[in-house]
């Protein structure tokens, strides 16, 4: 009989339900796998769409996909790290579909069932309750609402030892999918104009990249007053509420006929509109907010067609995270990207709160910190 090493986890049983903290099992890790004694995770959107079955996921389930840890046993055909090892976990894929070998796994053929389906690609999975009885995990390949977490050599990326382990959870999601995308997907140029609707987490990550990436005229649209004014200390020209003032209106005239570059950030139908209708001649509108399955809005195809601009459908800022939370790491280390003024802590036991102030918009990204 397999090794089983005892956890405790926060399960997400009926759509809509507070998640309750558990004692189960996990499996020790199979050959192409690590074992994570996670530190800490970050709370992510994608985390209460699941919970409210927006995105059809089977239950019960272990949910968190922005862990960060320390590596407590691995595999036999692991090479990339070993105990001790300091890891940040992110999405998972496949690595052998044509995405993958094309250079852009966060759109691997197989994100839905590696990341979204319960399990192992295999269907199997790796916890189990008090009771003995299967509960689904590897939610992004981690499920990082654990202490401990089994996730895979693809989705993990060694960090340095001497990084601030317990803040680095989100690069592995939020953090990673806005300025991934604006760094990455769009690939936004010195001197352009860009605009981010929306300023949670992902699009405060945007911002920050946004002038890392040397734009000038760099907007925030959202209706928070407050989250208006820390993006103006993280980066953002000007700002826009859009409860007071039309965005499209006001993006236009800051611009002078439109941004170059937008990114909807609120998975909001009506909102994505705006970022559309807001685009200059051969503009690039982003779209990263996630939304309940079946979203449709109506679009005047001759608006895109005649001035040439293009919507993006971008997943993890379409970055390989090997690469890109480095270099994330390093802009933090050196200044220039203070994700940190995003996070607040909490104890993992006080998950539900950590979930009910991001959603009330109290605090920007929640990390989850699990016991020593």
């Amino acid at each position: 009989m397999s090794k089983h090493y005892p956890i405790k986890a926060a399960v997400v049983r009926e759509p809509r339900a507070p998640l309750v903290l558990e004692d189960g099992h996990i499996e020790a890790p199979r050959p192409d796998e690590v074992l994570v004694r996670v530190v800490a995770s970050g709370v992510c959107h994608t985390d209460m769409v699941v919970r409210d079955q927006l995105f059809k996921t089977p239950l019960p389930m272990v949910l968190g996909h922005e862990g960060a840890g320390i590596v407590e046993a691995v595999g036999e055909a692991v090479t990339e790290v070993v105990p001790g090892d300091h890891v940040v976990m992110t999405y998972m894929w496949c690595g052998h579909c044509h995405t993958c070998e094309s250079g852009h796994p966060a759109h691997c053929e197989n994100m839905g069932a590696l990341n979204f389906g319960g399990g192992r690609l295999d269907g199997s999975h790796a916890t189990t309750d008090a009771q003995g009885q299967p509960v689904h995990d590897h939610f992004f390949g981690q499920s990082s609402f654990s202490t401990l977490a089994l996730a895979n050599e693809k989705n993990i990326v060694k960090v340095d030892k001497d990084a601030p382990l317990e803040l680095l959870g989100p690069l592995g999601c939020g953090i990673q999918t806005g300025s991934g995308a604006v760094l990455q997907a769009l690939g936004v140029k010195p001197g352009s104009s860009f605009a981010a609707f929306g300023t949670g987490a992902v699009g405060l990550a945007a911002i920050m990249a946004a002038k890392i990436a040397g734009a000038t005229k760099i907007i925030a649209v959202d209706v928070t007053p407050s989250r208006l004014d820390l993006a103006k200390k993280l980066g953002a020209t000007h700002v826009v509420n859009s409860r007071e003032t039309d965005p499209v209106a006001a993006i236009r005239e800051i611009t002078g006929g439109g941004a170059d570059y937008t990114l909807e950030c609120s998975g909001r139908a009506p909102v994505l509109r705006q970022a559309i209708d807001a685009l200059a001649v051969l503009g690039q509108c982003g779209i990263v907010g996630a939304t309940p399955e079946g979203t449709e809005t109506p679009i005047n195809i001759n608006d895109l067609m005649i001035p040439g601009r293009r919507i993006v459908g971008i997943v993890q800022g379409d970055v390989v995270s090997k690469i890109f939370i480095p270099m994330l790491i390093e802009f933090h280390r050196q200044g220039r990207f203070p994700f940190d003024k995003l996070v607040r802590f909490y104890p993992f036991d006080q998950i539900n709160q950590a979930i009910a102030d991001s959603e009330a918009g109290v605090t920007i990204k929640p990390i989850l910190r699990m016991p020593a």
